[in-house]
């Protein structure tokens, strides 16, 4: 199997589809009809990946992936049936790492999955490991540390500091980064990067005047 499929949607005749579509390709596959049961299966069949729908009964999808991306990396596809950049925004906060909006195809969706779960497998090689100051990003473990304690940082955010952390001080531009936290052609696409930039200064907290911005051009990772 290539893989567990963790899929949260209430449709039952779309959760199917879906299902079926990612057996086909080699995933196995577990479908929670609601908020609560998506968070047991969460914790009981430990997948590679959430499919989730934001408007459930129980508990929505905004606050499953709270929940989740509290003690979880897991990576995170959200499928919404509103296309409000706010939306987006709000995701992205949260620890998506792609969005898919409906009415959309099951393959596309498919190509989604296999594309945010070969960044989330580490398609970089920079150093297996990169301090600046009090910062720490261990790669080998998908691991983030600011003087010591753990940064609850998303697989998108890891890889995003792990690419400033190829060549600390050079500047990267915004399109570069999409390559690493998302799929290029994504509306809003130099905010998705700006979006996952300010939710890890917010959680950094005292290393974030590491990561540097350079208006007009991108960020960078402050030499040490």
């Amino acid at each position: 199997m290539a893989g567990t499929i963790l899929i949260v949607e209430d449709e039952p005749k779309l959760a199917g589809v879906l299902a079926d579509y990612l057996r086909r390709e080699g995933f196995a596959t577990e479908v929670a009809r609601d908020g609560k049961r998506a968070l047991e299966l969460w914790r009981s069949a430990a997948p590679d990946m959430i499919l989730l729908d934001l408007m459930l009964p129980e508990i929505d999808g905004l606050e499953v992936a709270r929940r989740v991306r509290a003690a979880s990396a897991v990576p995170i596809i959200m499928l919404t049936a509103r296309d409000e950049e706010i939306d987006k925004l709000v995701g992205l906060g949260l620890g998506a790492d792609d969005y898919v909006v409906k009415p959309y195809s099951p393959r596309e969706v498919v190509a989604r999955v296999r594309a945010v779960l070969r960044r989330a497998a580490g398609g970089l090689a920079p150093p297996s490991a990169f301090r600046s100051g009090a910062l720490e990003v261990d790669l080998a473990r998908y691991r983030v540390t600011c003087a010591g304690r753990g940064v609850p940082a998303t697989a998108s955010e890891v890889r995003l500091l792990a690419e400033l952390a190829r060549q600390p001080g050079v500047v990267r531009t915004r399109e570069e980064l999409l390559d690493v936290v998302g799929e290029p052609g994504h509306v809003a696409e130099a905010r998705t990067v700006d979006a996952h930039v300010k939710n890890l200064r917010h959680k950094l907290g005292s290393c974030a005047g590491a990561l540097e911005t350079v208006r007009g051009v991108g960020y960078r990772l402050r030499e040490t």
